[in-house]
């Protein structure tokens, strides 16, 4: 609904002498009540539009005040002034003097106050009609645009429904009834045949001012998507009485939903499942067919990962809490069913938990230990010219690194049976030399490659991360925020069917996934702030 030309017309009438004047206030409860707008926002905007039409009669430089009244309609125009000793501009300046004749009521005010001075009811000419018009239109349509804004940003974070109303490049366009709303293509569940009329629902992620108006997104691969669905179809998640602890997704193939029974009494997997599997079967179809894992949330990785990888049947777990890194040790025949098609499995669960997963058989475990222990031992004959035998006594008692040894006691070395007080001394000195000269080359070899200050002073980097970084030609803190956190940690790549490692920048210095994001994170901020 348009604003009614009644009080635009060129026939000459004057502006308050026009039919009636009530209908003014119609208009706007009318104008209001189509747009779902204040009343009050209307006549606002109205006397914003005939204070601009003003000024084309009365003068640009003039500062027109409009007042509606709210009871009969009447149109009151005014002139703002301000009070100065000796007025320069008639327009926009007045003495106390005059401004007192104006209005008696004007007699306590002081230099620098405002006062209104009544103008004359004009004529609207077509150019004046038309500039009032447009300003009235605008503020109504910013109004409505601002309505449909916050009634859609407490709709955030919730499952939308809505007609598809067009297709455009790949992205469904969807009304809502007051507005519309998009799904991105790379939002969509592939192979998703959806068409002009379809009716769909989807999880609303986003809701953004735009200059054109609110843009809503929404999203049918996000997960939360799933979390919702299982909302609306297991009551007793709805109740919370059940908790989703975390989910992920491979949009249209497969998904995992970790839950949590709040009531020890319930079995969160089984409320989910439904009856003969009616309430999972709800949340497939609406997924396309995307099957789900439900699994049952434990306070221990180990448990988790174990219920996580099923029907992978899990050995044993070694759990690093510190790096978040669970290596999963099965037996060959398990092996293809925790990895899944493509690694699916271990990368949907990887997910899940939030932490590094390696899966492995026992054979490779025990392989990697014995190899873990062999170069520990040489580094200790190397480095600290010792015998093989104490090299794999050390090791076995714990001592990983030389800087292990540097940073003990010669009374937690005499504990270890077969060395003497002297000889764990000597171990300490060896130890602390060794660091010694270490740390000088290192210095030395930074300095020798070339790196960039930015790098070299990024929080977190060891001198021998540098090294490493530099031999690489990760030279400056600009190659470093290209990286991606498995370049850095490595991992393993299932290609062909074939499980295979990914050997990583830092690997060798224990760094976790986290600490490779924050790191990775932290340079990114550094380069993008100085770029702009």
């Amino acid at each position: 609904m348009g604003i009614s030309p009644f009080f635009f017309g060129t026939n000459k009438k004057m502006l308050n002498k026009r039919a009636d004047k009530l209908e003014l206030l119609r208009i706007a409860e009318a104008v209001a009540l189509e747009k779902s707008i204040d009343k009050e926002l209307i006549i606002n905007s109205m006397e914003t539009g005939i204070a601009k039409a003003a000024k084309s009669k009365f003068g640009q430089d003039n500062e027109i005040k409009v007042l509606i009244d709210r009871d009969t309609g009447n149109i009151e125009l005014f002139r703002k002034l301000v009070i100065v000793e000796n007025p320069e501009n008639s327009n926009t300046e007045i003495n106390i003097e005059e401004a007192i004749n104006l209005n008696e009521t004007n007699r306590g005010k002081t230099i620098g106050d405002e006062v209104l001075q009544p103008l004359p009811s004009f004529d609207f000419g077509r150019i004046a009609a038309q500039t009032a018009k447009q300003v009235i239109n605008f503020n109504v349509r910013e109004a409505e645009r601002e309505r449909q804004f916050n009634d859609f940003i407490d709709k955030k974070d919730s499952i939308l429904s809505g007609i598809v109303k067009r297709l455009e490049f790949g992205n469904v366009i969807v009304d809502l009834g007051r507005t519309e709303a998009i799904i991105q293509k790379n939002e969509m569940i592939p192979r998703e045949n959806i068409k002009a009329g379809d009716r769909v629902k989807a999880y609303c992620y986003d809701v953004r001012r735009e200059p054109r108006g609110q843009q809503i997104f929404l999203s049918r691969a996000h997960p939360k998507f799933m979390e919702k669905l299982f909302v609306q179809e297991v009551p007793e998640i709805y109740d919370n009485l059940i908790e989703i602890k975390s989910s992920s997704r491979d949009p249209g193939s497969r998904a995992k939903i970790c839950v949590k029974a709040v009531d020890t009494s319930l079995d969160p997997v089984g409320a989910c499942v439904g009856m003969r599997g009616s309430r999972v079967q709800a949340v497939v179809n609406e997924l396309q067919g995307e099957k789900i894992d439900i699994v049952n949330w434990s306070e221990d990785p180990a448990i988790l990962v174990a219920n996580a990888l099923s029907p992978a049947e899990v050995q044993r777990v070694n759990v690093d809490l510190e790096r978040k890194k669970l290596d999963v040790i099965l037996t060959e025949d398990n092996l293809s069913k925790a990895i899944g098609r493509r690694g699916q499995n271990v990368r949907l669960a990887t997910k899940l938990m939030n932490y590094e997963i390696n899966i492995m058989t026992d054979q490779e475990d025990s392989d990697r230990r014995q190899q873990e222990f062999k170069e520990k031992t040489e580094n200790f004959v190397k480095n600290l010219e010792l015998d093989e035998t104490l090299g794999q006594l050390l090791v076995a008692e714990g001592y990983s690194t030389i800087d292990d040894i540097k940073d003990t006691t010669s009374e937690n070395l005499i504990k270890i049976e077969g060395i003497e007080e002297e000889t764990a001394k000597a171990l300490i000195e060896r130890a602390k030399e060794f660091y010694q000269k270490d740390q000088e080359d290192i210095s030395q070899r930074i300095k020798d490659l070339g790196l960039a200050d930015d790098l070299i002073n990024l929080k977190g980097l060891t001198p021998g991360m540098l090294v490493t970084l530099g031999e690489q030609k990760i030279l400056n803190l600009e190659d470093f925020a290209d990286l991606a956190s498995d370049e850095l940690t490595g991992g393993f790549d299932v290609i062909k069917g074939e499980k295979i490692k990914i050997q990583g920048y830092l690997e060798d210095f224990a760094l976790s996934k986290n600490e490779a994001d924050e790191l990775i994170m932290s340079a990114r901020n550094i380069v993008y702030k100085d770029k702009d």
